[in-house]
């Protein structure tokens, strides 16, 4: 069995396609691999299931949908992007970080919310976004990962 060089902490950060050395793609087991910690499932749905560290850190999701992770959900106020932006950031710092690349649509189900979507420039990238979730001011969650599974408002359900 591999082992993980750097073991997955608050201080990783989280890019367009994964946090610290769990990558979009990866199977479970080998982002526990290779992120030197457990993750478990949280249902048993073969298809599409969230996974989270047994331990820490916490409040981290990983989507796995058809038995590879596809997008990773962020509720933990301490975990950044690599461009610094996290939970708690007012919407101008977010369109700050990202100039010209923020997209803004309303929320389904926060009123007066909406998703800032920032949109990759590189065509490598073309089918990866990170999709923050506001109550109108300041981003209250976050998520990563590939398209179509990103941009999925309520999850795998």
């Amino acid at each position: 069995m591999a082992v993980a060089q750097d073991k997955l902490t608050e201080q990783f950060k989280v890019t367009i396609n994964g946090i610290g050395s769990i990558q979009v793609g990866m199977t479970p087991q080998k982002a526990s691999q290779a992120s030197g910690i457990a993750i478990v499932p949280l249902g048993k749905d073969p298809q599409c299931v969230y996974y989270q560290p047994k331990e820490q850190p916490k409040d981290i999701g990983f989507m796995v949908n058809n038995g590879t992770i596809s997008r990773i959900d962020i509720r933990n106020s301490q975990i950044t992007t690599r461009s610094g932006a996290k939970i708690g950031d007012t919407e101008a710092r977010i369109k700050s970080l990202y100039p010209g690349q923020i997209e803004v649509t309303p929320h389904k189900y926060v009123p007066n919310g909406h998703y800032l979507t920032f949109i990759p420039k590189d065509a490598a990238d073309k089918n990866y976004r990170v999709i923050f979730e506001t109550d109108g001011k300041r981003v209250t969650r976050y998520r990563s990962g590939k398209l179509p599974e990103v941009a999925w408002v309520e999850g795998c359900s």
